[in-house]
């Protein structure tokens, strides 16, 4: 894996966490309004668009059937996110008050189980899972089950292929008489955003690549549009005012040749566990807010402190589940307790 895509997955847990850490904070009567310093939901389309990039770059040029894709990306997905599912309707029936945007509901715990779009009973207008942040993986496992199903065309037609089924995707729901959660979610252009990231990862194994002196100030032109954007755009334009940012953001990173930099260790390991940060940082955030709550401190007045903790607690926290739930590293501790008995 190339380590600048593990940058960019650290830098864009990241983001969300500090957007979520934020939006734990009370608005105060008077002082500094937190509100204010509201971004980071846009790490979400940099995500999309390195898992297009990763999907294409891992197939390409190589004979893999589609149930053994399946099989690889179900593997790395589902277990974690069931287990945190499950663990947040148990909370959600038990002590409904530490999750705010959760409610214990049948036909929700099994839609979001399934990674079918189903409206939050919490929050009846969003359409999301148990899991919050969880919106995402069905998206994901959504473009997994089609780019999955093209691995049966031709490599040399699977772009065009996969552009047009897409499109009719999306045409099909928004034209489709009845709406429904279903052609609401899945004929959103954002799913462009992964389209965009399999064109980039074509562009770069044909080594269609910006300059070097290019690359590096379109890189923080890229950050920079996408907060901007973020600042002055809602999600209704999410597709093309955050997509366009970071889809530059990523062709910017893979033109650079990170090979001559000193590798970044801890970045490239919050990289390898940006998954489970992302998936578990909102019980990180609730469990500090209850914290703050017992100890009777005023976040608000606190809120710097409070999201830096956020952020850290988030990292460990992931970083933590990181290790225990990848196959790979138990097996090397299984291998490495073998050879030292």
């Amino acid at each position: 894996m190339l380590v600048q895509l593990q940058y960019l997955r650290a830098i864009a847990a990241l983001m969300v966490v500090y957007f979520h850490s934020v939006l734990q904070v009370p608005k105060p009567d008077g002082g500094i309004d937190t509100q204010l310093h509201l971004f980071g939901e846009t790490g979400v389309d940099i995500f999309f668009v390195l898992s297009g990039f990763v999907m294409w770059l891992t197939t390409a040029g190589r004979e893999i059937r589609p149930l053994d894709f399946y099989r690889r990306r179900i593997q790395r997905i589902v277990p974690l996110y069931w287990l945190a599912t499950l663990f947040s309707a148990t909370v959600a029936l038990i002590a409904p008050s530490i999750l705010k945007s959760t409610v214990f509901d049948g036909p929700h715990l099994v839609a979001s189980l399934l990674f079918l779009p189903w409206h939050n009973p919490a929050s009846p207008d969003l359409i999301t899972p148990v899991v919050v942040p969880g919106w995402t993986l069905n998206y994901e496992m959504f473009f997994y089950f089609v780019f999955g199903l093209l691995l049966l065309v031709r490599e040399a037609w699977r772009l065009p292929a996969l552009f047009g089924a897409m499109t009719a995707i999306i045409l099909l729901c928004q034209l489709f008489p009845v709406p429904t959660a279903a052609t609401a979610f899945y004929g959103n252009p954002i799913i462009y955003e992964f389209l965009a990231g399999v064109v980039l990862a074509k562009l770069y194994r044909d080594k269609v690549l910006l300059p070097q002196a290019v690359a590096w100030p379109a890189l923080l032109v890229g950050f920079a549009f996408l907060l901007i954007n973020e600042a002055l755009c809602d999600a209704s334009m999410r597709s093309y005012m955050w997509g366009i940012p970071a889809i530059v953001i990523v062709y910017s990173a893979v033109s650079i040749d990170f090979s001559r930099l000193p590798v970044l260790g801890w970045l490239n390991y919050l990289g390898d566990a940006s998954y489970s940060i992302y998936i578990t940082h909102a019980f990180t955030l609730a469990f500090l807010r209850v914290v703050c709550g017992v100890l009777k401190i005023d976040i608000p007045q606190h809120a710097p402190i409070f999201i830096g903790c956020c952020l850290v607690a988030s990292a460990i926290g992931g970083a933590i589940v990181h290790e225990l739930t990848t196959p790979s590293r138990w097996a090397r501790w299984k291998r490495k307790q073998a050879a030292i008995a």
